[in-house]
């Protein structure tokens, strides 16, 4: 029910890239869609998303009053749910706000930064946090007030002003706990949209959605791929596909556990990824033996089996320095090193988005109540891209100012380099400072 692969197969390199790929065909058709969904958005406003959250959402309101949820709703659900959930809601939430804090103060602080050169210039740069930005958290198969706390909490500790949350409803039904998160991380406005016309309200604006400057969030391959066509319009975090875990496990790692840390990735949905790289071959073999077993007592069975089956894997390899080279490949969103002594081999991972150390470290912990945001990089772009932190909360600036000898040296330097590109105008305003 899974595939098994090993390094030394003159067909493995092109096996491994094929876990990695999807239908061309699909992606082709979706992006069709979601640009006419883009332009009737972009074209009729609210009018458009009231039929498209109709059309897509098994809805019936009339207007966007309906799909707006405002503080008092947010209240409401918040005092409404269990009190042990509202308690790790605020673990949780307290836990990404310390983080997040200290990953503020580990780069420049205050506003900015300035240094003065040895002709008496001043440079450096002005940071400042954006002024509005549109969260997606996804509200489908699966509904996640963690992925609220993950986003928001970073944009408020960066100081930004007003955050827009979207988030689907199918049938009208919400859950209660996304929204208690909602009002534990102050969003002003909550908007019951989804899919990519949610993305296209808050790209463009409409009348009942502000326009924001950057959305972040996670969502299905509509969500993503409107979020790409967007780009440039406003900025985005990332472009997400399904979510997946590497667990590179030795003879320490108990294969119980490893099957579980794999089923938590795969319930996500069907394309969902979990490979497990080991050089044991003992311990691939009990992991493929209760597998099955294993998989019929989860509830959310057929989406593992799945994602599993179409997208799961067992790597045998000779070492652990050739399981890090296979990392290294991959670039996987998710990391976990069950192993002796990760800290040893943490040099050796060059592209991940979180990596979690040691058997007791699951990844699960990573998406609610670990600290660092769970929005990560996806699909190898780890080799490029980072988690989502306060750094996607700002704006830099850079700033010049050249006292009257810098003026002469650079300008003259300046006018030189520009004349060299046929940029005459260029140099004369350069040679201005010069002449005096």
């Amino acid at each position: 029910m899974i595939a098994r692969l090993d390094s030394d197969s003159p067909r493995f390199l092109s096996a491994l890239q094929s876990l990695g790929e999807f239908p061309e065909q699909d992606q082709i058709q979706i992006r069709a869609s979601v640009a006419d969904i883009l332009e009737d958005v972009r074209v009729r406003g609210d009018e458009a998303l009231v039929e498209l959250t109709n059309r897509f959402d098994g809805r019936s309101v009339s207007d966007m009053a309906a799909l707006s949820i405002g503080q008092d709703q947010l209240l409401e659900a918040y005092e409404s749910i269990d009190e042990l959930v509202r308690d790790a809601l605020i673990e949780s939430a307290d836990r990404v706000r310390e983080y997040h804090e200290h990953q503020k103060a580990s780069m420049v602080s205050g506003d900015g930064w300035r240094y003065t050169d040895n002709m008496g210039n001043h440079l450096g740069q002005n940071i400042r946090p954006m002024s509005r930005v549109g969260i997606y958290a996804p509200g489908g198969k699966a509904s996640y007030p963690s992925t609220v706390i993950m986003t928001a909490i970073p944009a408020q500790v960066a100081g930004v002003n007003e955050m827009i949350l979207c988030v689907p409803s199918p049938g009208g039904e919400l859950n209660p706990t996304l929204l208690a998160a909602a009002h534990l991380c102050g969003i002003e406005q909550v908007f019951s949209l989804g899919g990519a016309q949610a993305i296209a309200a808050m790209a463009f604006g409409t009348e009942a959605v502000p326009k924001v400057d950057k959305i972040v969030g996670p969502g299905n391959i509509y969500v993503a791929t409107a979020k790409e066509m967007v780009f440039g319009k406003v900025g985005i975090d990332m472009i997400a596909g399904p979510s997946e875990v590497v667990i590179v496990a030795d003879d320490s790692a108990d294969p119980k556990w490893v099957i579980q840390d794999m089923f938590a990735q795969a319930e996500h949905d069907e394309m969902a990824q979990a490979i497990v790289i080991s050089p044991s071959e003992k311990l691939l073999e009990v992991i493929a033996q209760q597998l099955p077993i294993k998989l019929a007592q989860q509830k959310r069975q057929p989406i593992i089996s799945e994602a599993i089956s179409s997208r799961g894997a067992l790597i045998k390899v000779k070492d652990l320095n050739e399981a890090f080279e296979i990392v290294n490949k991959i670039a996987p969103e998710h990391l976990q090193l069950a192993i002796d002594a990760p800290e040893v081999w943490l040099p050796n991972v060059h592209h991940a988005g979180a990596v979690f150390l040691g058997v007791d470290t699951a990844e699960v912990v990573g998406d609610y109540t670990a600290g660092p945001s769970h929005v990560l990089p996806t699909s190898g772009t780890a080799r490029f891209a980072s988690p989502l932190g306060v750094y996607d909360f700002q704006t830099r600036t850079s700033i010049i100012q050249c006292s009257r000898e810098g003026a002469v040296k650079l300008s003259r330097a300046a006018a030189i380099l520009a004349s060299e590109e046929g940029l005459y105008a260029h140099a004369e305003s350069a040679l201005a400072r010069v002449k005096g």
